[in-house]
């Protein structure tokens, strides 16, 4: 199949599930691609109708509960009609420098991968220190040639259906794009926290898989001579077995990688990670207590006695 006159042969995958805040800033910012896919999860506002409005073909992913999760299922199962796909979320725009610069670097393509940065904005201030930018994410590549890893985070459920901070495992080589893609989240902070208590989920399992050497096969190992993301692993390693880490993530954030520069959104931003720190701490000391399940039983419970006599 061939691309349509004007459009850059690219097809965008977009997971989403009840976005109508963030999907017509992400449709429009991505006009330019010949083929739009929102893979959505059943949502009850109005996503699929602004989607289709857009012109973007919507498909329905139901979720097993396990995996796989909705990018690597959209991967496998859709009918992409181009070789490079974009995997762009809905709180996040793709700017007109960048899509010039995708343009160019496919016409022409010396990797078969390529990173993208990106900006994180936060109470509409972009957070450009403490550790956020820059912020590189492996978003455009040969459908045929990346999945996303499994870091075994199954048993622990709430945590949705779609990967978060998972990466992409690419059979070639990757590059590196200049133009930045932006995070601009139009909902409200009670959206983050809600978001970021099911991450919080996520995150004790990988924490916990870390310190019991569970789930290490089919992901990108911890190297501190390797690329960006072996070395995030190889540090996050270390990271797991540190006391006090909320109060660590704050100071690392704020004063040490400068955070405070970005002024009361970034000395926000930089409590919130704190606290997220510790919703982490807490989950995992759930998990290494019942042995990494969760719903356990005491094994002295007793069942509560009726108050009513017979």
């Amino acid at each position: 199949m061939t691309s349509s006159p004007g459009k850059i042969p690219v097809s965008v995958l977009i997971p989403a599930k009840n976005e109508e805040s963030n999907l017509p800033a992400c449709l429009d910012s991505v006009a330019r691609a010949d083929e739009v896919f929102v893979v959505d999860s059943q949502s009850s506002d109005r996503s699929i109708e602004i989607a289709e409005s857009h012109g973007a073909t919507v498909v329905q992913f139901h979720f097993n509960g396990r995996w796989p999760k909705k990018k690597n299922w959209s991967l496998e199962n859709l009918p992409f009609r181009n070789d490079w796909v974009l995997i762009v979320d809905c709180d996040e725009r793709i700017t007109p420098e960048l899509w010039d610069e995708i343009a160019q670097r496919i016409q022409d393509p010396t990797h078969q991968g390529y990173y993208l940065n990106r900006r994180v904005y936060f109470l509409g201030q972009w957070i450009r220190h403490g550790g956020k930018y820059p912020d590189w994410n492996l978003r455009l590549f040969h459908h045929k040639l990346g999945r996303y890893e499994n870091l075994n985070t199954e048993e622990i459920r709430n945590t949705g259906d779609n990967e978060v901070h998972e990466h992409v495992i690419l059979d070639g080589s990757v590059g590196y794009l200049k133009a930045d893609m932006l995070h601009i989240d139009f909902r409200d902070i009670y959206h983050w926290l809600a978001r970021h208590n099911r991450y919080s989920n996520w995150e004790a399992r990988v924490y916990y898989n870390l310190l019991t050497g569970k789930g290490k096969d089919g992901t990108i190992g911890a190297n501190l001579f390797g690329d960006a993301v072996q070395r995030k692993r190889f540090l996050k390693t270390i990271w797991v077995r540190l006391p006090f880490k909320p109060t660590l993530r704050f100071v690392l954030f704020y004063i040490l990688r400068l955070g405070f520069l970005d002024g009361h959104a970034g000395y926000t931003y930089g409590r919130l990670l704190s606290q997220y720190e510790y919703q982490i701490g807490v989950k995992l000391y759930e998990l290494r207590k019942f042995g990494g399940q969760l719903n356990v039983t005491p094994t002295n419970a007793q069942p509560a006695k009726s108050t009513h006599e017979s």
